[in-house]
């Protein structure tokens, strides 16, 4: 028997069934995305730091120096000046603060006789802990700044902040000094900041009376007619003293006020004091005293560079 061609069959399956087609995706079916956080918007502006405590800042800018009439002639002429930002104290520094100076033995005590010599009577009315502190020189006044970290205004920082851009006769603009402004011709200082009305531009306050401030400057009369008058340039003693020859050979006695011209390197009191007149507290005025005077009627407040 021959052998038949034969086909191999596989057994029988279960019948093939068509696959249906994969659901759509619905928003309930669908794999959540994942998520991206939004980016924060770019400031346009970096937020200024908050300035330091008590301090206020004062924008830099060119502002007008001086007068071109009235006043003193070491107050002529007005001219502009350009000062970069920087902080000043709010108040005056108080007698409170500057215990602390003298507890750590980083400054001098007040001069306690000078209320009375100079005829104010008793010192005790100058002590009280808001009052500013008074009858001390420049040497404690750069010292207690340079304790807390600070230093003292230049003369072109000081009246940036009492004028503005506005050129204003007083630190509240051109109205006449009241009561309501500043404290003069009385017998002794108030508290610090007894005096809203009499704020500067920038906010500060007894920038015009109380006590007279020290700044860093020696005083130089003729400042406001150097070359470098316009950048607020600090003299050098020895330029002050060149200034007060030049002006005793030229026989200008009260060119600087009633003061007599200084024989030695003088530096300069801002603002006005408690005794003073009230023409006295306009901003441009200028005076001067040894720096080792501890007069009643001087004080301070300090300054700090701005970032």
């Amino acid at each position: 028997m021959g052998l038949a061609a034969c086909e191999s069959h596989e057994p029988a399956g279960p019948p093939k069934v068509a696959k249906k087609p994969p659901p759509r995706a619905t928003a309930e079916t669908a794999a959540p995305m994942q998520q991206v956080e939004p980016k924060a918007p770019r400031p346009t502006e970096a937020t200024p730091p908050a300035p330091p405590k008590g301090m206020l800042l004062v924008p830099g800018g060119t502002f007008t120096m001086g007068a071109d009439e009235g006043g003193e002639p070491d107050e002529h002429p007005a001219h502009r000046v350009t000062v970069k930002s920087f902080y000043l104290d709010r108040t005056e520094v108080t007698n409170e603060a500057y215990a602390a100076c003298v507890e750590a033995k980083k400054c001098g005590e007040h001069y306690e006789k000078s209320a009375q010599l100079n005829g104010f009577g008793s010192d005790r009315g100058f002590r009280g802990p808001r009052q500013p502190v008074s009858a001390i020189g420049w040497y404690d006044a750069e010292a207690y700044c340079a304790f807390v970290g600070h230093r003292l205004p230049t003369e072109a920082e000081w009246e940036r902040a009492a004028r503005g851009d506005d050129g204003r006769r007083y630190p509240w603009g051109d109205e006449e000094p009241t009561p309501a402004h500043a404290r003069y011709r009385s017998g002794q200082t108030a508290d610090v900041g007894s005096f809203p009305q009499g704020a500067g531009p920038y906010g500060h306050l007894d920038l015009a009376g109380n006590v007279w401030e020290w700044v860093a400057d020696p005083y130089d009369p003729l400042a406001y007619r150097r070359t470098r008058a316009s950048e607020g340039h600090v003299p050098t003693c020895s330029e002050a003293v060149a200034a007060y020859v030049e002006l005793r050979a030229e026989g200008k006695q009260g060119f600087t006020g009633s003061n007599p011209i200084p024989t030695e390197c003088e530096y300069v009191l801002r603002g006005g004091a408690f005794n003073y007149f009230p023409g006295g507290l306009r901003s441009t005025n200028r005076v001067h005293h040894e720096p080792t005077a501890r007069l009643v009627m001087s004080g301070f407040r300090c300054a700090a560079d701005a970032p």
